[in-house]
């Protein structure tokens, strides 16, 4: 089965409302600059001092009202990033937390990516009208497992580690049901060897939760950061012709950036390279740049 249209799943809800209150006009009002075979599917992120919060740590000064209202005018899922993996049961009375899901629920289709099977047995109890998505965080690289996590009926969505992206002739043993429920990360930067990607999520957990804890990756090239170039190179890496070209025709339609805990600059540069065509890429990049209400630096 061919899909047409891949869902794209867009980094920073509430870190870079500022960049999508610009860009989604644009996205509706100039459709054409756009390839037709992509679309906005959700998306996802975390305001800041949210103990649930997990794979970054959140931030953003917009109201969650005015976040919601955004994604609704346009029609966009919004996600909740509550993938913090240290969750005791003591945290789940949160009230900055419940009040999100509460307030997000009340949305037309939102959800919320875990990591914690406590915290999903609690929202699902709490917050039925929520749809799940299984994080990265769990850094699933073993094909099995992963497998297993596809088959639990809570999840709407699932996203593998990285590290299985091409595995091509895996992915096409799966039946379409499970297709549909696989999200893929496309950009990952992180080294295709490290074996520290658990540690560092849990350090970021750590954090939300109010602890003092640094994490210091030893990776090759860990030193400069995040760099879209580095993560063009990496063996993991989803370019939009594999988009197009491998994994439509495969029937997966499914495909995630990471970006929360980059700049604003940056994100655009990927809503730039997997939305927009090349030959309009300069039309998007200065309505953006010469907006007087955005700060993109």
């Amino acid at each position: 089965m061919y899909k047409r249209q891949y869902q794209g799943y867009l980094p920073g809800l509430f870190e870079f409302y500022e960049l999508y209150s610009v860009f989604l006009p644009l996205f509706r009002r100039h459709r054409e600059y756009f390839y037709e075979w992509c679309e906005i599917g959700s998306i996802y992120g975390a305001p800041a001092e949210c103990i649930w919060g997990g794979g970054r740590v959140g931030g953003g000064e917009r109201k969650p009202e005015e976040v919601l209202e955004l994604m609704e005018e346009y029609g966009i899922s919004a996600r909740l990033t509550f993938s913090n993996s240290l969750l005791g049961k003591e945290h789940l009375a949160d009230p900055r937390c419940n009040a999100l899901c509460a307030l997000f629920e009340t949305g037309k289709k939102n959800g919320v990516i875990v990591h914690s099977d406590l915290l999903l047995s609690y929202l699902t109890a709490n917050y039925p009208g929520l749809y799940f998505v299984s994080s990265t965080t769990k850094v699933l690289t073993d094909f099995r497992q992963f497998l297993d996590e596809v088959n639990r009926e809570e999840f709407l969505y699932v996203v593998p580690d990285f590290r299985l992206n091409k595995a091509l002739d895996k992915w096409r043993t799966l039946s379409e049901y499970q297709k549909e429920k696989v999200e893929f990360l496309c950009n990952e930067c992180c080294w295709f060897g490290c074996g520290d990607r658990k540690r560092c999520y849990e350090a970021v957990s750590r954090k939300n939760l109010g602890e003092v804890c640094e994490h210091r990756c030893t990776a090759p090239g860990a030193q400069e950061g995040y760099r879209f170039s580095k993560a063009m190179e990496n063996p993991g890496f989803i370019g939009t012709a594999d988009i197009r070209e491998r994994y439509l025709p495969l029937g997966f339609s499914n495909f995630k950036l990471e970006g929360r805990g980059l700049g604003s600059a940056l994100v655009l540069e990927f809503l730039l390279y997997y939305l927009t065509r090349p030959e309009y890429q300069i039309h998007v990049r200065e309505a953006i740049y010469l907006d007087n209400m955005l700060d993109l630096f």
